[in-house]
């Protein structure tokens, strides 16, 4: 039985225990917790909901599994295994030089090898989660800004904020343009942030997956390099779906501009990686922070401590990434099935009669729902959020809580579950729209 504490409110936490800047309050995250009460099992529970609101990878996951029934020395520790005693008691915070290895050698895999990373930049974390929060400790200060183009991942409003008081200010992009990034969003950024006397310290980007599923064209990334360059601040590229495009020759990453300028201004650069969505493994807990500046490497590596990375997992990883044959084969094969997943969902939405936003990378597709709302508002899109996910039993993700100016967009996930739950949810989606086509009818 657990043990019954009385509550007494005379004791204080401090101001970040009780800060509201983790967001749970989301509509994101409140799709997850519905989920989580009636979660969709094709045998046990075939009218709960389906999740569409986790962007996770597990369409490869036969891959993973053949390659450790193949190689258990990967992952196994027997008696007076080679290696156990010295990863057993390794501390470095530098991480194992075979690992860092083996993670250069895969971003420039991923990226055609048409950008090279130096294993000596390579910082470890627990997750991209803790290189954003780390880099923006080490880039801004509590009160200054982040310039972050919408929509964006829900996620970043406590990874970037909560514990550093840093703020966001959003760059508003619009569907006119199928949400790219222009100069002219990025300086009104800026200047909205000055007029609210905050020193902006960076622009964050999520390249090349953006929250809409596409690629960040070169010219665009070439204007935000050139505009963080001559507002003096930095410029991090959050590219955790690198190898989930699923037309690699559209994926230009950061680095391989920075390369063809010669290292020109590289210095305000920083690139975060993980292996939570090319690999499928959030819970292994892999990021890792690529930057150009000295100092920024030195000092990420010192704060690294806080988020370190088990040896045992760093071992296993070290030796699967080593393997050329399995990684050309996984990412070869990954990125077919994504790109067949996304283009059974794309045909079955449209099938639908819904508008979605063309995509070429990432885990997840925007669909447009505005014609749906009673009122082309927050509100409306919240009452249409709600009734999706109560009545057809499907958890997406609301525009708003991306921070999208345009009410009646919706993030999609297709690539947590399998062909046969995805078809399920498509046949929702479709009597869903019919019986909205003839309560219409009636109304008129």
């Amino acid at each position: 039985m657990p043990m019954e504490i009385e509550q007494l409110p005379s004791v204080g936490l401090s101001k970040v225990a009780t800060s509201d800047t983790h967001g749970e309050d989301s509509p994101y995250f409140a799709g997850w917790k519905a989920y989580d009460e009636d979660p969709y099992d094709e045998t046990s529970n075939s009218s709960g909901v389906i999740q569409m609101g986790l962007a996770e990878n597990q369409v490869s996951f036969d891959l993973l599994e053949e390659y450790l029934e193949q190689h258990p020395e990967a992952s196994s520790w027997g008696k007076g295994a080679p290696g156990f005693r010295e990863n057993a008691l390794f501390q470095d915070y530098h991480g194992l030089k075979s690992f860092r290895q083996a993670m250069a050698s895969f971003m420039e895999q991923i990226r055609g090898g048409r950008a090279k990373f130096d294993p000596d930049r390579v910082v470890l974390t627990a997750g991209a989660t803790a290189a954003n929060e780390l880099l923006t400790f080490i880039l801004a200060d509590p009160g200054d800004a982040l310039l972050v183009p919408t929509p964006y991942y829900p996620g970043f409003d406590r990874d970037l904020r909560w514990r550093t008081g840093v703020k966001i200010v959003p760059i508003h992009c619009d569907s006119s343009n199928n949400f790219q990034i222009t100069p002219q969003a990025m300086e009104a950024a800026y200047k909205e942030a000055e007029a609210r006397k905050m020193k902006v310290r960076g622009v964050l980007i999520t390249n090349p997956s953006n929250p809409l599923g596409a690629t960040i064209q070169r010219s665009v990334l070439e204007e935000i390099l050139d505009f963080v360059t001559r507002k003096n601040i930095h410029l991090v590229s959050d590219e955790i779906y690198s190898g989930s495009a699923f037309l690699s020759s559209e994926f230009v990453s950061i680095a391989e501009i920075l390369e063809a300028r010669e290292y020109k201004n590289s210095e305000r650069v920083h690139i975060v990686y993980s292996l939570s969505k090319d690999l499928g493994l959030p819970g292994f807990r892999v990021g890792t922070i690529y930057s150009y500046n000295n100092k920024v490497v030195t000092t990420a590596r010192r704060m690294s401590s806080f988020t370190l990375i088990s040896s045992q997992t760093q071992h296993l990883l070290a030796s699967m990434l080593s393997n050329k044959k399995f990684t050309e084969n996984y990412i070869k094969t990954n990125r077919e099935r994504l790109r067949k997943r996304y283009e059974m969902i794309i045909e079955g939405l449209e099938s639908a009669g819904i508008e979605c936003l063309k995509g070429n990378a990432g885990l997840f597709c925007w669909m447009n729902l505005s014609p749906l709302l009673e009122k082309p508002t927050r509100e409306g899109e919240l009452a249409l959020w709600d009734s999706i996910l109560h009545q057809v039993k499907l958890n997406i993700s609301p525009g708003s809580s991306c921070h999208c100016s345009e009410p009646g967009w919706f993030r999609v996930c297709f690539a947590n579950m399998s062909e046969q739950t995805l078809e399920v949810a498509l046949k929702r989606i479709h009597n869903f729209m019919q019986a909205q086509q003839r309560e219409r009818k009636r109304n008129m």
